[in-house]
């Protein structure tokens, strides 16, 4: 069950208002091309192989931060019910403020990445600037990224917690990649995308609110423990 919850929040984050509509320029960045004529000017191959490395890059912080928090779990693993209480009370509060239910100013506080005028010039500076884009993580994506670590804290093994960030970034990533080939032929997509965003927000509220009760009432463990009877899920 958090395998599936960890995926749609990641592909969720990428539909937030905080990074959709800052994907041509990230496109941009990574390959060192302007934007003309209402698309990117870059063949499919080099955008693939850049966008690969930018989501590997952020892709390694993501699982370090999640290894990180399932150890941090482990150390109270004599409280696991009350860790799982804490962590699902948390995310339900993440999630209400992303619906719009809720409005913490201490929540919305934002840390900006500066990229600054050099470009990439490589495959290891595209890895590079993808760690330095999960560093800099923007406020409203940075609600469901904390609710994926707070799940990862309330994992058994450290391997669970970072298959849980590896899954999270693979939801973000595989739309990333997608959209950065797209808009080799033209930024329409973007422009279309950018009117559901609002709903695409609270939509990932609503699922970090159930993701929330699960944990804090402990269905989650039994609804997992149902769907890995089935063959489809037992893996």
């Amino acid at each position: 069950m958090s395998v599936i919850f960890a995926f749609v929040a990641g592909a969720l984050s990428f539909f937030s208002p905080c990074v959709f509509p800052l994907v041509p320029a990230y496109v941009a960045h990574l390959t060192g091309t302007p934007i003309a004529g209402d698309k990117i000017q870059i063949g499919k191959r080099e955008i693939f192989i850049r966008s690969l490395a930018f989501i590997g890059g952020f892709s390694i912080i993501f699982v370090v931060m999640g290894a990180t928090a399932s150890v941090i779990g482990q150390m109270f693993a004599q409280y696991r019910d009350l860790v799982e209480k804490i962590a699902g009370l948390f995310i339900i509060i993440f999630g209400l403020q992303m619906a719009g239910i809720l409005s913490f100013r201490l929540l919305m506080k934002e840390k900006r990445w500066d990229a600054g005028a050099k470009k990439p010039t490589g495959l290891l500076s595209s890895i590079l600037v993808g760690m330095a884009f999960a560093a800099g993580w923007s406020p409203c994506v940075g609600l469901t990224l904390s609710s994926i670590l707070l799940l990862a804290s309330s994992t058994k093994t450290l391997y669970s917690g970072m298959g849980l960030l590896l899954l999270y970034s693979l939801g973000l990533g595989v739309p990333f990649l997608l959209i950065s080939l797209a808009i080799t032929k033209s930024l329409k997509i973007v422009k279309n995308i950018n009117r559901w965003l609002p709903t695409l927000s609270k939509v990932n509220g609503w699922l970090l609110v159930a993701l929330g009760v699960l944990l804090y009432t402990g269905k989650m463990t039994k609804i997992s423990a149902i769907l890995s009877s089935y063959s489809i899920f037992s893996f």
